[in-house]
């Protein structure tokens, strides 16, 4: 490749092999009641690519079971656009994905997702099944983030496009049925990548940052200061109902880390920018946020909680919407864990060359990401003591590189 742009040199760039490893080397020990899959996502372009989210979707996976790392495999996500086989141009083909953002697994399906298109289900060998849209029943595209209801078991989504209705919510039950979905009102065609859940909410975030195929950032969205920005609150127990707006400061999150019910407020934390995309001002760097939503008096509170540059939000999921008291985000070299009961944080802070990705939640206290290693240029999976971030309790050794990506999670046995 020719090119010099971020995505394409260091560890952002894409590895061109799929291998499979079986009993891989591990430093310390790995904890027993961890049996499951620690799957990760994220684009790895065949060629060149104009932007870091335009590369085809590429699952890394690491097998644990009784103790020891029993396998790891990297799979291209073989959707229709990667194989040749659309039909008709990506513009109207929802199959036609680079699914390459996320991996969730809901009602015993496990689905490769990127939000302009359709989930692509794949097996727990990384093989690709095809595109799934319910049954027949999902007919927009689908989030990156999904939230799954610790309580009902339900799954909540949306899907933006580029034509109305712009935005569009959808639920399915515990056992997969998409049951229902309805359009939002919202003015324009804007990039919502995130939402969050509540006991009795659903959260959506309508930023300025909005579709023109125009754009020249190689991503055909951009920052409109004409726009606005408002918080969207549904009542779950009346989905088909009015959705109620809330006025914030104009700014950008791609990714929230929890939002929960206090009383009569919605208490939500986000990773923030001030702006995104914005024609003559450079990018800002995102930090942690939390909006405190007043539902009688229809304001919100806006408070920086820390002024770390972070991304990629995480809390146990097992908790999600619920007054969760610890979440985790990841710094350039660092890992930070924050009580959001008392505003608290432990950092580890991870040798020089050394670069985590997104940390995930393993229940009951374990942390796993995947680090890359500047020095051999390898990459490792490691497992941290939740409650004690300084301790690394194991370090299982790959075969190769896992570039920098975007999001995954631990699916149990």
């Amino acid at each position: 490749m020719t090119t010099t742009s971020f995505h394409l040199r260091g560890n952002y760039a894409p590895v061109t092999d799929e291998l499979t490893a079986y009993d891989l080397p591990v430093t310390g020990s790995i904890p027993p009641e961890l049996n499951g899959w620690y799957l990760r996502n994220g684009p790895n372009p065949r060629e060149d690519s104009a932007h870091w989210f335009n590369g085809e979707g590429m699952i890394h996976g690491v097998r644990l079971e009784d103790g020891r790392a029993a396998w790891y495999r990297n799979r291209w996500v073989r959707t229709r656009s990667f194989t040749g086989d659309t039909t008709e141009g990506p513009e109207t083909d929802l199959t036609a994905s680079v699914a390459n953002t996320h991996v969730v697994n809901h009602a015993g399906r496990t689905l490769a997702l990127v939000e302009s298109s359709l989930p692509y289900e794949i097996t727990s060998e990384l093989d690709t099944v095809g595109p799934y849209d319910f049954h027949g029943k999902l007919r927009t595209a689908m989030t990156a983030h999904p939230k799954i209801c610790p309580e009902s078991g339900e799954l909540h989504f949306f899907g933006y496009g580029k034509a109305e209705p712009y935005l569009t919510y959808h639920r399915a039950d515990a056992h997969g049925e998409l049951e229902f979905s309805r359009p939002i009102p919202v003015p324009g065609p804007t990039m919502m990548h995130d939402f969050a859940l509540t006991s009795r909410h659903v959260v959506f975030l309508d930023l300025p940052v909005v579709f023109d195929p125009a754009t020249h950032v190689g991503m055909p969205f951009r920052w409109d200061d004409g726009y606005g920005a408002r918080i969207g609150v549904l009542s779950r127990t009346d989905p088909a109902g009015d959705v109620r707006w809330y006025p914030i400061e104009p700014c950008y999150v791609f990714h929230v880390l929890n939002a929960h019910e206090v009383n009569h407020e919605i208490v939500l934390h986000v990773v923030r920018y001030p702006h995104l995309w914005r024609e003559g001002s450079e990018d800002r760097l995102a930090d942690l946020w939390r909006w405190r939503i007043d539902t009688r008096t229809g304001t919100v509170h806006e408070e920086q909680l820390d002024d770390r540059a972070c991304e990629f939000p995480r809390i146990d999921d097992r908790f999600a919407g619920l007054d969760v008291r610890y979440g985790q985000v990841t710094a350039r070299d660092a890992l930070i864990r924050y009580d959001l009961h008392t505003g608290a944080a432990t950092t580890h802070t991870f040798a020089p060359g050394r670069t985590p990705g997104e940390a995930v939640f393993a229940p009951p206290n374990w942390l796993i990401t995947y680090v890359y290693d500047q020095s051999t240029g390898t990459s490792e999976v490691v497992i941290l003591d939740a409650t004690d971030l300084r301790t690394v309790v194991a370090t299982v050794h790959l075969p190769g590189r896992v570039p920098q990506g975007f999001h995954g999670n631990w699916i149990a046995d």
